[in-house]
């Protein structure tokens, strides 16, 4: 009998010893926004009061533009998913992006709702603030959920929609990022709330790339940073606690605007079959696939995905 409470007690301080030391080596606090505002909010960043919160926005193009496109990045990412897109289109665009409430620099909204309805609206009132009529929407993964909901509940702000690897419709994915996971995992998530290991960033981006090697120092830098900004993990806890697969899903036949639904065909978080559900479901709609990329193929390779995007546009000048 003493040989065994030995052995639990050694086996409890090894485990013990174990935790404390993961929690010494990756051990990653919150870090105030405005510590990483001269990093990721050089110009033209600004930011705008919406709905209680100062949102972290880029407004770039011609002023004269009737019908700017605004651009929604996906879970987890921030404004700066679209820098390729906006490099070849403000020329002759005017090109809007922000990071939702509950990521990048936006950080989290005042009372915890991450809904979908509670995103399109607040769609809505930036496009308010910004005294934007009507405007053409693109959205990349949750921010294709969050464009396309828009669409239906403010048909007379959206002109025209561009689906990249949106979500929507119920799916069974072939691989989930690890950083999701964990986030969907009470009492884990608010233990990585202090602690997050750079390799899990790195781990998490190459699962939703088509090409790994892809992936940059730069970049796992950019959403390192952007994760530890105060109450966003907090924030992605609470996102996926609300989240309901599905929601709305049934109205998307409804949908009565021109629709591009641009998809990675290598997408192992949200498959290409729900892109092909989506040209299915809307008269009309283009889909064209990607069949190197990734789910966020406008990151991945914005050259080649932006001219999709340029020639559909084009007709709305």
């Amino acid at each position: 009998m003493r040989i065994l409470i030995r052995l639990v007690l050694t086996l409890v301080a090894v485990l013990i010893l174990a935790l404390a030391t993961v929690m010494t080596v990756f051990w990653a606090p919150d870090v105030p926004v405005d510590s990483l505002k001269t990093r990721w909010a050089a110009p033209p960043s600004t930011f705008i009061s919406v709905q209680g919160m100062q949102v972290h926005i880029r407004d770039e193009g011609p002023r004269d533009d009737s019908t700017p496109l605004v651009l929604i990045h996906g879970t987890s990412a921030s404004l700066h998913t679209w820098d390729g897109w906006v490099r070849a289109l403000s020329k002759q665009r005017r090109v809007i992006r922000f990071d939702l409430p509950g990521f990048g620099l936006t950080g989290p909204t005042p009372d915890g709702d991450y809904s979908l309805e509670r995103y399109t609206h607040f769609v809505a009132a930036t496009l308010d603030t910004l005294k934007l009529k009507r405007v053409v929407l693109a959205g990349n993964s949750l921010g294709g959920q969050i464009a396309w909901a828009t669409a239906l509940t403010f048909p007379e702000r959206v002109e025209r929609l561009i689906l990249v690897d949106a979500a929507g419709y119920a799916f069974l994915s072939e691989s989930v990022p690890i950083g999701f996971r964990i986030a969907r995992l009470p009492g884990i998530n608010r233990l990585m709330e202090n602690i997050l290991p750079r390799s899990l960033i790195e781990s998490s981006l190459k699962n939703v790339y088509g090409n790994p090697g892809a992936v940059t120092p730069d970049l796992i830098d950019r959403y390192y940073d952007l994760a530890r900004r105060e109450g966003n993990r907090h924030a992605l806890a609470q996102r996926f606690e609300q989240n309901k697969p599905g929601q709305m899903a049934e109205r998307i036949p409804t949908l009565r605007l021109p629709v591009l639904i641009l998809w990675g065909a290598r997408d192992r978080l949200i498959p290409l079959e729900n892109g092909q559900h989506f040209n299915k479901d809307i008269a009309g709609s283009q889909l064209q696939v990607f069949e190197d990329l990734g789910h966020v193929p406008q990151e991945e390779d914005p050259q080649r995905t932006v001219q999709a995007v340029a020639k559909f546009i084009a007709v709305t000048r």
